[in-house]
């Protein structure tokens, strides 16, 4: 059996999540997988990523049994409520006033499958996020600088973040949706060097 995986794949079309492996200095491709994830959040936010990535993650390792195949899933929950990607402006706009003034709970799985090394690793990361209070003025100007219906819970930390967001506990990465340091952590206890 081989003791290392021949290729690193991020089965994701994130270009945040590219960018933050690219940060890392890793070797990778992009390899998006096309799966029908579970966005409802009835079995709670932890089950619902951790279902979500290992699924990215296993439905492209079974095509490339060599490589280490990378899939994750974020979302963003407050009272028990998950707020996956809004389904138009008005249903951000809902989101970003439930979460007003209030602090929330972002949570990132990170799966990580090798099929001939009989490898299936998965993490949860969470990060806590507080907003400052926000009116509707401060809603609009927010959503003038990004578009927030590709973003669970409609917002991203790496725009327009001094208009929305009062402080971040945790891991800022793991709210763009992918926890860099846990993850560097990860691949060195097991063994993998995909480093520049």
């Amino acid at each position: 059996m081989a003791s290392h995986p021949q290729q690193l794949y991020l089965a994701s079309a994130s270009p945040r999540r590219a960018e933050l492996l690219q940060r890392m200095g890793l070797r990778f491709e992009i390899r998006p997988t096309h799966v029908e994830e579970d966005d409802s959040g009835s079995a709670g936010p932890e089950q619902m990523v951790r279902e979500n990535a290992r699924l990215k993650a296993a439905t492209l390792a079974g095509a490339e049994p060599d490589s280490l195949v990378l899939g994750s899933d974020t979302t963003v929950a407050i009272d028990g409520l998950v707020l996956s990607k809004p389904v138009d402006m008005a249903d951000a706009g809902r989101m970003l006033r439930l979460l007003s003034g209030r602090t929330h709970t972002v949570f990132t799985a990170v799966a990580l499958h090798w099929t001939a090394g009989q490898l299936e690793h998965i993490f949860i990361e969470r990060s806590a996020v507080r907003f400052q209070e926000l009116d509707a003025a401060r809603i609009e100007n927010y959503f003038r600088q990004m578009n927030p219906l590709d973003k669970a819970g409609a917002y991203g930390i790496q725009e327009g973040r001094e208009l929305i967001i009062a402080s971040v506990e945790g891991s800022v990465e793991n709210v763009m949706g992918l926890p860099t340091q846990r993850l560097a952590l990860t691949l060195e206890e097991l063994g993998f060097d995909f480093w520049n």
